[in-house]
């Protein structure tokens, strides 16, 4: 065991976590030269394209140190913040983490919140300094930052390049004497947790573990602590850049195991594996609960695929624990369901998902939260999309849920986030001074506000270094209306929203020029309107594609010319009353990132 080292990179998106990785592999000779390729832990293609990491990959190096062979166990993790779920469940999973700092932008928002998190692990931070083989590189300036956050010693700090492989050897020394072997007792009842799970079509769920005591072989019969399940381990084994079967894994070790679960509730992230003969005493603390940001309804576009939706978003639940879902219906799309996302990238990463791993064509509806709705008649609703509304004249009033929000930022931004907070009607609770110039901001704000674009805004306000905490503080009466859309008189469910009295009119006259840009002309007119109750507070017309029917006409009396452009009118009014509006998915996406 003590010939074992577990450990992570963490960094802020973009500081060339994945490109260190691969100099790693090769370094340690896990990859042949013919597999190399860029971010070659980014097999996703969505990942690949967005150069991005969205899942956290693991992978088993062999290193010589000082005559002596050590295993080490490598996990590359996410940079965006949508995806720190991904982070926190990796941290514990190990013993260390490389903290990878960008030598051209010094230390941002995720790294201190990625870092906070391993420290609360007490993982071994080993400080690595990214990209000097830039031009732009300020090594004095960010070492002097690293220094002041992690109060090491200057020679602690490695100096390396993802892209020249400088400094490579260097790290691997330093994992190997710096970060702690696992502690565990390879003789104790078999303890594993369980940080991560896949869905394949041919072997069913292959579940990744870490074992923290005891050892398993092939053909144990293992228990499933939290679900009660017991199985046979058919295989189990390490992860290299493929899947490799062993006889037996240890404490310490990290590998992963086939047992032909078919269906997906049977396996559950944070849950403990072990012996059904000798088990143990209790379960290993798993992560915290996953908190969802944004809701929103996911619908497919044929209602006949209900089924197959479901058991998409349950495999892909497998391999992304931070979503959350649970089934409702809409008058205009039909059954669907509601789910959690992190975040807005998220979201629109889920939905890519679905499309390409499982050719689900899905309609996702306005992001939103769910509220208290109290009748006249003293009852209380719960809602959770506008359409559950009940009459406007029924309602008493409605109630929204609060959060008490804290940003930490440095002081050059606090007037920014400030106005940004006071537009999303945000109340100041307290304002403190954590360090020099980094400033904490409480505010009590509505989480209907914060749902929709207030993250990417506080992140552009503050180039990237505020970060941003909540937790839910009850719930407070408010002045809410339901916005619709209507297309031709026709309200389009899914575009309609619950909205502060104050920002109804500017959301809805955005929401009309926007969609007027979006929806394809057709051959008649298209009236799009946006509505609180009866009254239309905005509207915009896309116009008729014409063909110009008194081209033949030259000379001549006027009023064959007229006789032909009121036949064109009759036809197009005629055709207004049988034609339908077909709303592009784009028109949804778009009313989501309305500026």
């Amino acid at each position: 065991m003590d010939k074992i080292r577990n450990f992570c990179i963490i960094a802020h998106i973009d500081h060339g976590k994945s490109t260190l990785a691969d100099r790693l592999l090769e370094a340690t000779k896990t990859l042949e030269a013919r597999d190399l390729q860029a971010q070659v832990l980014d097999d996703m293609d969505l990942e690949r394209e967005r150069g991005i990491t969205i899942k956290s990959h693991a992978i088993q190096m062999q290193y010589k140190h000082n005559g002596e062979q050590y295993t080490l166990n490598l996990i590359d993790t996410p940079g965006h913040v949508d995806f720190s779920y991904e982070v926190s469940r990796s941290i514990a999973a190990c013993e260390g983490a490389l903290l990878i700092v960008d030598a051209t932008q010094g230390i941002q928002a995720q790294t201190i919140s990625n870092l906070y998190m391993a420290l609360e692990h007490d993982l071994a931070i080993i400080p690595v300094m990214n990209k000097m083989d830039m031009d732009s590189a300020m090594p004095d300036e960010v070492e002097d930052q690293i220094i002041e956050l992690l109060g090491c010693k200057r020679e602690e700090i490695i100096r390396a390049s993802g892209k020249t492989g400088l400094g490579v050897e260097e790290i691997l020394q330093a994992i190997v004497e710096r970060v702690p072997a696992p502690k565990g007792d390879p003789d104790a009842p078999l303890q594993c947790l369980i940080f991560d799970s896949v869905f394949n079509s041919f072997r069913g769920i292959i579940a990744y573990f870490k074992i923290i005591n005891g050892t398993i072989r092939s053909k144990d019969l293992v228990k499933f602590v939290a679900t009660g399940r017991e199985y046979e381990a058919d295989e189990i084994g390490i992860l290299k850049l493929d899947m490799v079967p062993q006889k037996e894994l240890s404490a310490g070790n990290v590998g992963y195991i086939i047992s032909g679960i078919k269906t997906s509730k049977e396996v559950k992230v944070g849950d403990t594996i072990t012996h059904v003969k000798r088990p143990c005493a209790e379960a290993i603390d798993g992560f915290e609960e996953v908190k969802p940001m944004v809701f929103a309804g996911v619908y497919p576009i044929e209602t006949e695929d209900f089924e197959d939706l479901r058991s998409s978003i349950e495999k892909l639940q497998l391999n992304d624990a931070s979503l959350t879902f649970e089934p409702e219906s809409s008058a205009a799309l039909g059954f669907g369901f509601r789910c959690g996302f992190l975040g807005m990238l998220h979201m629109e990463i889920i939905q890519e998902r679905l499309d390409r791993e499982f050719n689900m064509n899905v309609i996702t509806t306005v992001p939103n939260v769910s509220y208290k709705v109290f009748t006249n008649k003293g009852a209380c609703l719960e809602v959770h999309n506008p359409s559950g509304l009940p009459d406007p004249t029924e309602i008493d009033h409605i109630e929204e849920p609060y959060i008490r929000a804290s940003v930490i930022t440095k002081t050059d931004y606090i007037g920014q986030i400030m106005t940004l907070c006071l537009g999303k009607r945000g109340e100041l609770v307290k304002q403190e001074y954590v360090s020099g110039n980094r400033v904490e901001l409480i505010y009590d704000m509505p989480l209907g506000e914060i749902v929709f674009d207030f993250y990417d805004k506080l992140k552009s306000i503050s180039k990237g270094y505020a970060s941003f905490d909540y937790h839910m503080n009850g719930f407070r009466p408010s002045k809410l209306v339901k916005l619709d859309i209507l297309l031709n008189g026709e309200s389009v469910d899914a575009l309609s929203s619950l909205i502060h009295f104050d920002n109804a009119y500017t959301l809805g006259r955005r929401m009309c020029e926007k969609l007027q840009e979006l929806i394809p002309r057709q051959q008649f007119d298209i009236a799009i309107q946006a509505a609180i109750g009866s009254k239309i507070i905005a509207r915009e017309t896309v116009k008729a594609v014409r063909k110009d029917v008194t081209a033949k006409c030259y000379g001549g009396d006027i009023s064959r010319k007229r006789k032909l452009l009121e036949k064109q009118k009759r036809g197009k009014k005629r055709m207004k009353q049988i034609g339908n509006v077909e709303v592009p998915q784009k028109a949804f996406l778009a009313v989501l990132k309305l500026d």
